[in-house]
């Protein structure tokens, strides 16, 4: 197959020309439903999920409403990925005027089990799904962590994302600032590359991981993702800026160090290693005698998520598992409350946006054969 004896096909490539040539000459038109249900749904949340649970709920006749706690749709895909890499006008708001336009109602500013409640939605609406991701940011709680210039990088991210929609709007600035990025994800990388296009002095981005091999390993076969060294646009980015890829690897930090002001002014670092403790434990091991101190005056935490926000899920009265997630029955999506079904990240944890895409059509499908007692949605 392709990818293993050849150059492997580039799929992505080929079906993001097509779209984009029908947008253009404007084969991409509305589809309303020939016909309506009668049925109403309300679904929480406007990412991925949301957005392709609405779509497919809505092809199917029932009134579908989406209830956003932000100014505008997209959940992630309008917050959380930078526009550089996702223009906002021209792909995500480009879409949901589509599923206007078909039918479907969005609703934002609204926070469900603040400005309304869950029971209210649950006697509004036949069916509700919920798809909020998860957005609860993990934290470093090390000595000086309350200095002021310590940030999530989603906040980072979504303030600098609605400068760019507004102009007039705040953002965190990396502009002539040392920055410092914890975590080595994608939302790592988002940052580094913001922090360039800021105008920060330096860049580094701690990798607690080791640098992965140029080569996939015995142990990573074909199909299975390559486990391999790459940069990425903000690498690659930082690089052509200040010469060398930013990334620190086998890294952690220690405690962050503060001015007179109260102001982050330095990240106080250790290599480590991955074995096992003293009592058989593996993880990283700090490495005595290789503390270095690095120069900061904005620091960003990009290690990940924890799961949905727990008010809201409090709110709601469905079941979790033991990792905080909404526990709803795989290929099922249904949650411990008949007619509210969960999918996307709020659901699986952390993962990516072709993964929520999908979860969000499975649940729409669940969602009408329970509306309907059958369905034809794929």
């Amino acid at each position: 197959m392709l990818g293993i004896n050849e150059p492997p096909v580039t799929i992505k490539n080929i079906e993001v020309s097509i779209i984009d040539k029908g947008w253009e000459e404007g084969w991409v038109k509305p589809a309303p439903p020939e016909k309506r249900t009668g049925k109403t749904v309300a679904i929480i949340g406007s990412g991925p999920a949301g957005l392709s649970a609405a779509a497919q709920l809505n092809k199917a006749g029932h009134t579908v409403t989406v209830f956003e706690r932000a100014d505008r749709p997209g959940g992630l895909l309008m917050y959380g990925i930078p526009n550089m890499k996702l223009d906002k006008n021209e792909v995500v708001l480009r879409r949901v005027k589509l599923l206007e336009d078909e039918g479907v109602t969005f609703k934002c500013n609204i926070n469900v089990g603040t400005d309304i409640t869950a029971e209210q939605l649950r006697k509004d609406f036949d069916a509700i799904i919920v798809a909020t991701g998860a957005t609860k940011p993990r934290d470093l709680p090390i000595p000086g962590r309350e200095l002021k210039g310590i940030h999530f990088a989603m906040d980072f991210l979504t303030a600098n994302t609605k400068a760019v929609l507004d102009p007039s709007g705040k953002y965190i600035t990396a502009d002539g600032k040392d920055v410092v990025i914890i975590g080595g994800g994608d939302t790592g990388t988002d940052c580094v590359g913001t922090s360039v296009r800021h105008g920060c002095t330096t860049v580094t981005q701690l990798e607690i991981m080791a640098k992965p091999p140029l080569t996939r390993a015995a142990n990573n076969p074909w199909p299975e993702w390559p486990k391999t060294y790459k940069m990425d646009y903000g690498q690659e980015e930082a690089a052509a800026k200040f010469g060398d890829d930013p990334r620190v690897y086998l890294t952690t930090a220690t405690h962050f160090e503060g001015d007179a002001d109260g102001n982050v002014k330095a990240v106080h670092v250790v290599d480590v290693e991955w074995k096992k403790d003293d009592k058989g434990n593996f993880g990283p091991q700090k490495i005595a005698g290789t503390e270095k101190v690095l120069p900061a005056q904005l620091v960003l935490l990009a290690m990940g998520f924890l799961g949905p926000e727990q008010p809201l899920v409090e709110a709601l009265g469905v079941e979790t598992d033991p990792r905080s997630n909404i526990k709803a029955e795989h290929e099922k999506y249904t949650t411990s409350l008949p007619g509210v079904f969960a999918a996307g990240d709020c659901r699986r944890g952390q993962s990516l946006v072709v993964w929520a895409f999908n979860e969000g059509r499975g649940a729409a499908r669940e969602c009408d054969r329970f509306l309907m007692g059958a369905t034809s949605l794929p």
